[in-house]
This record gives C-alpha cells, structure tokens and sequence, in this order.
C-alpha cells in the first residue's frame, strides 16, 4: 500500500526538511520552503510500450579502447548565430536549456528555428504555455512559409512522453520545463521537485530514443534559472538569452557547453517579423562620433571577437565620497584601475565622480579591457578626445604595467576589418602572433600606462 508523507523543500535552492522554517537554513532565503507531499512507494507506473526497462538490462560495461567511433552529425538550427552559440549546431541526443527574461524572444526564436529545421527533419514543438492556436498566430505573424513543423499543446508529462515516444522526432521542443507537471507527484507545476522529475524523465527518453531535446526554462527575479541546480547539471548546454526590452538586440550566451566552447556569443535583433540574425555585431557597439570620454577596445566573446566603446564621465564632486557607477563593467575592477591611474599617473581622481558604460548595453567582463576604460577615463578628466582610429587592448597590473591578453591576432584581424589604423598592445605580447599583422595596421607596443597616454595623449609623468 502506498503511503504519503509531507516534506518542505525550499524553491530556490531544493533544500529538503521535515520541518517548516519561514527562512530556507541552506540559502537563507525567506519565505522560499514550500510544503510537498510526496509517495513513499518506490513503484513508478510503467508507461505502456515503453521496453526502455528491458534494454537496460542488457547493458554491460566495455573497455572504452574497444568501443566503435561513431561520427556525429550536428543538425543545424537554420541561424548560423544559434549554431556557433551551440559549438557548429545540435548534437543528436543532447539536452539544450534555454532561459531568459520574459518576453526577451526565447519562444519566437525557438519557432523560427523549428520551423527552418522542419524543412529537412521531423520537429515536434511541444508548448505547455499557449494553446495551439495562440501559437499558430504567432507563427504567421513571423511569416513562416509552409512547414511540416508538429505541434502539441500539453502539459501532462505522460502524454508528452507517449507522444514523443510515438513520433519519434528528431528534434523536440518544450515551452517550458516549468509549466509541465506529473500526475503522481503531489506539488505543484514548476516546484522544485516536479522540474527535477519532469526532465530527468525527458533526459531518459531523448538519450533512450538519440532525439534532441530543446528545454525552455524559466528565471527567477535575481536572474538565475528557477528550479534546482540539478537541472543545469543535467542538461548538456544552458544558454541564457539577454538584452534589453527597450532595446532592438538580443545576446545569446554560452554558460555551459560540453560539446563546444562556453562564453559564445550570439547577436539578434528583433524586428516586426521575429528576430533577425547580425552579421557584423560590432556595429551595433561603435560610435562614429570621436568625443572626449570614448575608448574603444576589442574584447573577445569566446571565438567571437567585437569591438565595443567604452563611454566614461569624469566630473567633481561636490559629496565628500566620491561617486562611482559602472554599466557593463564590474565596480571593483573600475575602482582597481582607478587607484593604479591615480597612483602611477598623479591624477586626483579622488575628487571626481566616475561614470562608466559599455556601449549597447554589453557587458565585457574579460581584464583585456583595462586599458580601454584607463584612456577612458582620462580623456574626459583632460576633456581630450582619443585619436581616431585607435584601439586600445591589454590588462593593466596594480604597478602600472600592461600585461598580454590571449587571442591577440584575433583582435587585430578584427580592428583592421572595421578600418582602425592604430593598436595600442602590452608589450609582452607574442612577436610571432602579431608577424601577420605587420604592414596591414600600425601596432604600438608599451610596457605601462604612462607610455601609453604620452602616445595618446600627449601626457608625461
């Protein structure tokens, strides 16, 4: 006989307890332990014609030397920047999670790629948000031609398993993992424990059966995945898909990927008809204007490389703590170069409100932007603009010192495509990854900050 028994599990960081607390004692989070009532009976219901049970008894390990290579074909999305996002396209059998903001385009761009891919495989796209007909409208609202794309509106796990377990697509969508629930657990749909059964019980199947599974997830208010960590671990790549509402361009990132590199970047813009592929992201952050406060760099987004301006404000200020406020930028890393350019340059900016922002709302995160923010920086205190045509690359060390990024001859390539004549580089960059660069733009090497402002600038200290 089955028995039930209530557990509190916490919503944010699946913590279990037998006992109700109003704050989580794991994550500290309040008002988050929601009470479950769960089976004790380990019986599952088997699902009819499934004999997924039997194969696994036939299973035996081997020794990895004698397994026969098989190669993999990826699927291609029918988006180049969705492939290089995914590592060149879908690996068969994979499970993908897609999150974002509501509203940000995952569910327009998730149907736009099912239907590009329905051109050549069988596609069920399963949505358990929408009804079917709230789906069709926004399918010919993106003016989607004729398409053998499958479409199921369903919210049941069971039936969502028989149906893929019946169609046998080659690749399945669900819209989304949160809004799915199974009959036999007693919490509600998108709890802790119904997003952990719900796609381990996808896993199964797409691994059982080699389909690709395309995941849509929800995210909390702070920014992060809802459900338990479980699920990003469970998938094989999560994607995070950014921007601003008020803004035209999407950003589609790489957070986790086994099958390809992590950090790829993926630039969309949205239009009236869906989301529209950019070729030449770095033109939605350059600025044809050569004003007094702008320093661009090229910052590398996995193997992706873009050129981004940095926009600084240097103002007095009339509190006695100064202001400091980045866009784009961490605060500690802005507060870091700000101490080594006053201390190596004997610029006051003790006195001064900062204000930093990336261009187009980016965020650049990697050290090779040091340098960009520093001329930044000085140029609006000296009310100086930057030489045109410049781009400035490198760390910047607590004792004034440009250290070497990676990917140096990518960056260059990148800066002599848009038309900049000059590089400002660390010196101890590599000689040989730069010889193919010789004669095509005129690089600049330094070995600190204050050789790189008397070039600028015309500033000696």
């Amino acid at each position: 006989m089955t028995r039930t028994s209530t557990i509190y599990i916490c919503q944010t960081c699946g913590a279990e307890t037998r006992q109700f607390f109003g704050r989580c004692s794991t994550c500290g989070e309040w008002n988050s332990v929601v009470e479950e009532v769960i089976s004790t009976s380990n019986l599952r219901p088997k699902r009819k014609g499934s004999n997924h049970s039997n194969e696994l008894l036939d299973n035996r390990s081997q020794r990895i030397s004698s397994l026969q290579e098989k190669s993999v074909k990826r699927i291609s999305s029918g988006y180049k920047e969705l492939d290089r996002v995914l590592g060149g396209g879908l690996v068969p059998g994979s499970l993908v999670l897609i999150g974002g903001d509501p509203g940000i385009g995952k569910s327009t761009l998730l149907l736009q790629s099912a239907t590009e891919m329905a051109r050549y495989k069988s596609i069920l796209y399963i949505t358990a948000e929408e009804s079917s007909n709230q789906v069709q409208l926004r399918w010919n609202r993106l003016g989607k031609a004729d398409s053998d794309l499958h479409l199921l509106a369903e919210t049941d796990l069971e039936a969502i398993l028989n149906e893929i377990e019946r169609f046998n697509p080659a690749v399945a969508i669900i819209d989304s993992i949160q809004a799915i629930h199974d009959e036999t657990i007693g919490s509600t749909p998108g709890s802790v424990t119904q997003v952990r059964e719900c796609s381990a019980a996808l896993q199964r199947i797409a691994k059982a059966k080699n389909i690709t599974l395309l995941i849509v997830g929800h995210i909390t208010k702070e920014g992060m995945l809802a459900g338990p960590k479980v699920l990003e671990h469970l998938v094989d790549a999560v994607l995070t898909f950014e921007g601003d509402r008020f803004a035209s361009h999407r950003i589609l990132r790489t957070i986790k990927n086994r099958f390809g590199a992590t950090n790829e970047l993926g630039v969309f813009e949205m239009q009236g008809k869906g989301l529209i592929e950019v070729n030449n992201p770095s033109e939605l952050f350059l600025d044809s204007e050569n004003a007094p406060g702008i320093a661009t760099i090229v910052s590398c987004e996995g193997t992706r490389p873009l050129a981004i301006d940095l926009q600084a404000l240097i103002n007095q200020t009339s509190y006695p703590s100064p202001r400091r406020t980045a866009t784009g930028i961490e605060t500690n890393r802005l507060h870091q170069i700000l101490a080594v350019v006053e201390k190596h340059m004997n610029i006051a900016l003790s006195r001064y409100d900062c204000y930093l922002a990336v261009a187009g709302g980016l965020a650049v995160e990697e050290p090779a932007a040091d340098l960009g923010i520093a001329a930044a920086v000085i140029s609006s205190y000296k009310k100086t603009a930057l030489p045109k045509g410049t781009v400035l690359i490198g760390e910047i060390g607590l004792g004034g010192q440009l250290r070497s990024v990676g990917q140096m001859q990518l960056r260059l390539r990148e800066a002599e495509r848009l038309g900049f004549k000059t590089a400002i580089i660390p010196k101890a960059t590599n000689k040989d990854s730069l010889s193919k660069q010789e004669g095509k733009i005129d690089i600049q090497e330094v070995s600190n900050i204050n050789e790189v402002f008397e070039i600028v600038l015309n500033i000696k200290t």
